[in-house]
């Protein structure tokens, strides 16, 4: 059985995500369910009544915002001069 890479499938990348996290994609999405769970609408018509599926559909469509703190860590430092 051949084994599947997850940063290679179009399933798990995030549009805008230098490295094609799959971890991301992941955490984003799982954050994006649990608030579609608690009652936020969704940014998409959907035939799923599962807020997973709709989530992780949002997150590959690029409509749900985040912020990556170890970017703005990065950022943030002053330059060395």
């Amino acid at each position: 059985m051949p084994e599947t890479n997850l940063k290679n499938t179009a399933q798990s990348v995030i549009p805008d995500d230098p490295e094609a996290s799959a971890y991301r994609f992941i955490i984003v999405a799982a954050k994006r369910a649990r608030q579609l769970q608690n009652g936020a609408r969704s940014f998409l018509p959907t035939t799923s009544k599962k807020p997973t599926v709709a989530a992780m559909e949002e997150v590959r469509r690029g409509l749900v915002q985040y912020d990556d703190p170890s970017f703005q860590r990065q950022t943030d430092e002053p330059a060395e001069e």
